[in-house]
C-alpha cells in the first residue's frame, strides 16, 4: 500500500501531468477558426498550479515509492526553476504561434510533460527513474524541435536531436547497467555505500558512460555537435526551454550522481569537458551571425563556466549552491533573451542575423533596453545576475585551487564579451537596415520579458537569499 504523503511529494507532477492531459483532450474539440490561445492560457494556468504544488511538496520532504524518489531542498530548487522556466516558454508562445501558424495544442501538451520528466529528474535517486525521467523530458523536445513543419531546417534539427539523443542515452543506460554489475543497485545511496567500501573497475565505465550520456544533454564538449543546428531549426520558444530546461535537470542529475553516489574517476573528465566547452562555445560563436547559433554557442560556453563548480571538490559544499545559483541565473537570462529574439523574429523566423537587428534602439527602445539587460547578464557586468553567478563559480574554484581553470574561465569570459558586444553595437550604433517597424510585444510575451528581468536584476542585486537556500539545498546533497 502507497502512503498517501507519496503522492503529495509528486504533487507537481501529477499537477502537470493531468493538465497536459486537459490540454490534449480540448484541442480536437475546439473549430477549425477557433482561437486557440486559450490552449495556452490553460497550459499556462497548469504551470501556475504546478508551482503552487511545488510549495506543497516541499512540507513533505522524505522518501516516496519506494526510495526512488526523494523531496529535498535541492528538489524543491530545481522544480521552482524548471515550472517557471516552462511558464515563461508558454507564455511567449502565444503570440509566436499564432505568427508562425503553428497547430497549438499538442505543442503545450508537450511543454508540460516534458516539465514533468524534468522534475522528476530532479528529486529520482533511482537510476532506472533517472533514465525514464530524461526520457520523458527529451522524447517532448525531439518532437518539439521539429515543430515549424513548413521549414526544412527544423525537421533536420529534430532528427539531428533525436539521433544523437539516443546515442547519448543508450550510453547512459549501459553506464546504469554496469552501475549495477559493480554495485548489485540501482539506488543512489546504496551505490554510494558500496563505493565507499570499494571502487571496482567496472564503476569507473559505468560512470564514464554515464558521463557521456549526460554531457549530451548539458550540451558540454566534446558532445556539443548537435546544439548550433538543432538551435538554428527548432522554434525560438522551444530553443529557449532546452536550453534551459532540461539542462536544468540534466545539472541536478549530475551533481546527484556524482555527490549522491560518492562517483569514482570523475574530476579529470569533468575538468577537461569545463575547459573544452569554455574555450570552443566562445570561439565557436565570434564567427557566427545568426543571433540563435550565436547563442547556442554561448550556451555550450556557460555549460563550461557551470561544469566548473562541479569540480570544486575540496569546497563541495560551495561549489554545489554555486552550480545551483548558476542554473538559476542563466534561466533567467537565457529564457529572456530568446523570448526577444521569437518576438523580433517575425513570421517564418526571417530576422534572425545579426545584421537585422541594426538600429534596433532607435526602432524600439523598450524592447533594446530589455534585450541589453540579458546580454550584460550573459557576459557577467555587475548588477546582473551573471556577475555574481561568475563570481561565486570561480571563488569556488580558487577555494579549491583550481588556479589554471579559472584563468581558462576569465580569459573566456573576456572573449565571450565580444560577441555580445557586436550585438549591442548593432542595436544601438547601426543605422537600421529598413523602415519596417517592430510589432508590438503582446502582452503574454511581455510578462515574460518583463519576469526575466526581473529575476535578472534581483539576483544581479539581492542575490543572498537565493544564495542561502542553494547553500542549505547543498548541504542536503552533499551530507
Amino acid at each position: 500500500m502507497i502512503p498517501s504523503g507519496d503522492y503529495i511529494r509528486i504533487l507537481p507532477e501529477i499537477v502537470l501531468s493531468i493538465f497536459g492531459m486537459l490540454v490534449m483532450v480540448i484541442d480536437p474539440l475546439l473549430g477549425e477558426n477557433d482561437d486557440r490561445k486559450s490552449i495556452g492560457v490553460v497550459s499556462a494556468i497548469g504551470a501556475l498550479l504546478a508551482l503552487g504544488a511545488t510549495f506543497i511538496m516541499a512540507g513533505h520532504p522524505g522518501e516516496a515509492f519506494y526510495n526512488i524518489l526523494r523531496v529535498d531542498d535541492f528538489a524543491v530548487f530545481f522544480h521552482v526553476v524548471v515550472i517557471l522556466i516552462a511558464l515563461a516558454c508558454i507564455l511567449m508562445s502565444f503570440e509566436y504561434l499564432k505568427v508562425q501558424e503553428i497547430r497549438q495544442g499538442e505543442y503545450y501538451g508537450l511543454i508540460l510533460f516534458g516539465t514533468v520528466g524534468m522534475c522528476l529528474m530532479s528529486s529520482a535517486i533511482e537510476l532506472v527513474m533517472l533514465f525514464v525521467a530524461i526520457e520523458i523530458s527529451s522524447i517532448s523536445t525531439y518532437i518539439l524541435a521539429g515543430f515549424r513543419r513548413r521549414a526544412a531546417e527544423s525537421a533536420e534539427s529534430s532528427l539531428k536531436y533525436f539521433l544523437l539523443g539516443s546515442f547519448a542515452t543508450a550510453f547512459f543506460l549501459y553506464g546504469i547497467a554496469l552501475m549495477y554489475g559493480a554495485t548489485g543497485s540501482t539506488n543512489v545511496d546504496v551505490i554510494g555505500a558500496s563505493l565507499r567500501q570499494g571502487t571496482p573497475v567496472m564503476a569507473y565505465l559505468a560512470i564514464a558512460l554515464m558521463l557521456v550520456g549526460l554531457g549530451f544533454k548539458v550540451a558540454a564538449a566534446p558532445f556539443q555537435v548537435w546544439t548550433p543546428d538543432v538551435y538554428e531549426g527548432a522554434p525560438a520558444p522551444v530553443v529557449a526551454l532546452m536550453s534551459t530546461g532540461p539542462k536544468a535537470a540534466a545539472f541536478a542529475v549530475l551533481l546527484r550522481v556524482l555527490f549522491g553516489t560518492a562517483a569514482p574517476g570523475w574530476f579529470w573528465a569533468i575538468w577537461i569537458a569545463a575547459a573544452l566547452s569554455m574555450t570552443i562555445g566562445n570561439f565557436g560563436a565570434l564567427v557566427q551571425t545568426n543571433v540563435k547559433r550565436m547563442l547556442a554557442y554561448s550556451s555550450i560556453a556557460h555549460a563550461g563556466y557551470l561544469l566548473v563548480a562541479f569540480i570544486a571538490i575540496r569546497s563541495m559544499e560551495q561549489g554545489v549552491s554555486a552550480a545551483m545559483f548558476y542554473t538559476a541565473a542563466y534561466a533567467a537570462m537565457n529564457v529572456g533573451a530568446f523570448a526577444v529574439v521569437s518576438h523580433f523574429a517575425s513570421a517564418g523566423e526571417k530576422y534572425v542575423s545579426i545584421e537585422d537587428y541594426a538600429g534596433l534602439g532607435r526602432r524600439s527602445p523598450v524592447l533594446a533596453a530589455v534585450f541589453t539587460v540579458f546580454l550584460l547578464s550573459l557576459i557577467g557586468i555587475p548588477i546582473t545576475g551573471g556577475f555574481f553567478a561568475k563570481f561565486y563559480v570561480f571563488r569556488a574554484a580558487i577555494s579549491s585551487s583550481l588556479v589554471w581553470l579559472t584563468v581558462i574561465g576569465l580569459v573566456n569570459s573576456a572573449i565571450g564579451s565580444y560577441y555580445y558586444l557586436r550585438l549591442l553595437v548593432m542595436m544601438y550604433m547601426k543605422e537600421p537596415q529598413s523602415d519596417e517597424s517592430v510589432p508590438s510585444v503582446p502582452f503574454a510575451a511581455g510578462f515574460a520579458m518583463a519576469g526575466c528581468v526581473v529575476a535578472t536584476l534581483y539576483l544581479g542585486v539581492f542575490p543572498n537569499r537565493v544564495l542561502q537556500f542553494a547553500i542549505e539545498s547543498a548541504r542536503t546533497l552533499v551530507h
